[in-house]
């Protein structure tokens, strides 16, 4: 099964500094490897207009899977967390060397996905998450990510 996210609407290469925020130079975006901080999916500039990341993934169904979505638990290279608690990291990167420095992240909750959402999406071969990844300060989107902020559907 592949896991698609789509983003439009980066906060740009350059964010300014503000009262409790330290402002960033350079930022890209990419997708974190579970368990290895380090490796990073297709960085994407933070001034891209938009940026996609295609994650295969393996889709188990769950009996009595009531607490997972669509009684399914997704695995994968890049999906982190344990049975009802999956997500994938969005981290926010600069340059550093050869190498980049975490800034932050954003958290994408596959627990948020809706049940039918999931179910449809193991069907039909894709699950897709669509975000803007401008929060409402115009800084880089981090934290936990939800719906509304992200629209699930499947596809394929």
């Amino acid at each position: 099964m592949e896991l698609r996210i789509e983003a439009t609407d980066l906060p740009g290469r350059e964010c300014a500094a503000a009262p409790g925020f330290p402002g960033y130079r350079d930022l890209h975006v990419a997708v974190q490897r579970r368990g290895r901080p380090a490796e990073l999916l297709d960085p994407v500039p933070g001034d891209a207009p938009r940026a996609r990341w295609s994650l295969e993934c393996e889709a188990r169904p769950v009996p009595g899977g009531a607490d997972l979505p669509g009684g399914v638990d997704l695995t994968g290279r890049y999906v982190q967390g344990g049975p009802g608690a999956r997500f994938v990291y969005l981290n926010w990167v600069t340059r550093d060397g050869d190498g980049w420095a975490l800034l932050r992240r954003a958290k994408l909750l596959l627990a948020a996905v809706d049940r039918e959402v999931a179910g449809a999406a193991v069907e039909r071969g894709v699950l897709v998450a669509r975000l803007r990844l401008t929060d409402a300060k115009g800084r880089p989107l981090c934290a936990a990510v939800r719906p509304p902020v992200v629209t699930w559907s499947a596809e394929g």
